[in-house]
């Protein structure tokens, strides 16, 4: 079976579904090498709410992201973060954990690792590293 249109990856996996795979995430990255270094560590909670709520709202849930944080931005919210190549392939190499971990069904996994790698890519701005 083929990839779920965007659309569906909600109704699919529901608030639950992404709770889950965004927590299974977050509990990687404070002792990652690369990535920990760039979370301010009085904030884990509140990353971890806003990368749920983001995912949510862009598939199709809730739009609590928007009320809060308003219009995505993902550019300029990323650019002070030094995100090179390296950084793009861990944070993928740990989503990527984190939907094995959560068995998502493979047809919303592989909507979401699509569109995962695409952001990841677009949000590099230091191509070099």
């Amino acid at each position: 079976m083929g990839a779920l249109p965007e659309d569906e990856v909600f109704s699919a996996i529901g608030e639950d579904g992404f709770a889950r795979l965004v927590a299974a995430f977050y509990r990687r990255v404070p002792d990652d090498d690369v990535l920990g270094p760039m979370y301010p560590a009085e904030d884990w909670a509140g990353a971890e709410q806003r990368l749920r709520d983001f995912l949510i709202f862009r598939f199709g849930g809730s739009k609590r992201y928007l009320e809060y944080r308003g219009h995505p931005r993902l550019g300029m919210r990323h650019r002070p973060f030094p995100i090179g190549r390296r950084a793009r392939d861990r944070w993928l190499s740990l989503m990527e954990a984190a939907m094995a971990e959560t068995q998502l069904p493979e047809p919303a996994a592989a909507t979401l690792r699509v569109f995962f790698q695409q952001v990841a890519t677009f949000l590099v701005n230091r191509p070099e590293e």
